[in-house]
């Protein structure tokens, strides 16, 4: 993949000399249209972006920056990292994702139904423990995990928390020690992205659901490797069955679209498409019908969403 630093865009065509030692230029390929479609609609609305890269098929790949291509939080995509997690630790024979958390975590006292409550239900928000924490809050607990755990099930009920996705973790954690540390030679190394950091607990472990630090060309190989179905360079990091439930069986959240479904950790739609949709702004879209993939990341405090809308639009055309 190709970056730039500074403003601008990469993979523009331009004019080169050819043999004879004519100028001439070369057709613009299809990601940087669709870059350059994006590039003047987000100017025309003054939105916060940083960086937009597009990857169609293998080769064809554009990106533009408003700013330096620095490592940022990208909120909830960390989501979607710490869904693949736990489908390589599937992979790898060490946790269920039926089997109820308590067998994972045993010496937590749990609230009235919480026994029944599986890792499906914490990344896909439908625990029904009705506990609403994001990584912007403070944790006055002892024990974030407990904290939740404790407080009783409605049920199958949707609720949107990072803290489900923390607790996830901690049921990996059990099983893997450091999640970001197991990650490292199973996910972050492959994809080239060196010595990611993400935010802690107070009790030291990683949030899971928000506060990994990625730059917008490391998140479009996340991308990538979603579209891929988890082959990278030649290689399964995760199984293909994994990536493809992570958009099928959707849920049903109540909400208008394009936030109406939400799958493991990733989010249906708008127009065919699905998505890992961080605050603020941050997006891994993945487009089937383009074979596509279209990474923002951001920091739009109003109008976040429409960041995602004009980039489904302008791979539409």
């Amino acid at each position: 993949m190709q970056t730039c630093h500074g403003t601008g865009s990469v993979g523009r065509a331009g004019p080169r000399r050819n043999p004879a030692g004519a100028w001439q230029t070369e057709p613009m390929t299809s990601a940087q249209a669709i870059l350059d479609r994006y590039v003047r609609a987000v100017d025309a609305e003054n939105l916060g972006a940083y960086g937009a890269h597009v990857l169609i098929d293998d080769d064809d790949d554009a990106e533009h920056r408003w700013r330096s291509d620095d490592r940022e939080n990208v909120y909830s995509i960390s989501k979607g990292v710490s869904a693949l997690a736990v489908g390589v630790a599937i992979d790898e024979g060490l946790v269920s994702l039926d089997e109820p958390i308590h067998s994972y975590l045993p010496g937590m006292r749990l609230g009235e139904g919480v026994e029944e409550v599986t890792l499906r239900h914490l990344l896909t928000m439908t625990s029904g423990i009705d506990f609403e924490w994001f990584a912007l809050d403070p944790v006055p607990w002892p024990d974030l995990a407990q904290e939740m755990l404790r407080r009783p099930s409605r049920g199958r009920v949707f609720q949107y928390s990072t803290v489900s996705t923390y607790v996830a973790m901690r049921v990996l954690g059990a099983v893997v020690g450091d999640v970001r540390d197991w990650l490292l030679p199973r996910l972050f190394d492959p994809l080239g992205i060196h010595n990611p950091q993400w935010h802690r607990c107070p009790a030291g472990w990683i949030v899971g659901g928000s506060g990994l630090q990625l730059r917008t060309e490391e998140v479009a190989r996340i991308g990538r490797l979603l579209r891929d179905r988890g082959a990278w360079d030649g290689r399964q990091l995760v199984s293909a069955d994994w990536i493809d439930a992570m958009h099928s069986d959707w849920v049903d959240t109540g909400a208008p679209e394009p936030s109406a479904r939400y799958g493991l950790a990733a989010w249906g739609g708008p127009d065919g498409t699905w998505r890992l949709d961080g605050r603020y702004g941050q997006y891994a879209i993945i487009d089937p019908a383009r074979n596509a993939v279209f990474t923002i990341t951001a920091h739009e405090e109003t109008r976040d969403a429409r960041l995602g809308e004009l980039a489904v639009e302008a791979l539409r055309g």
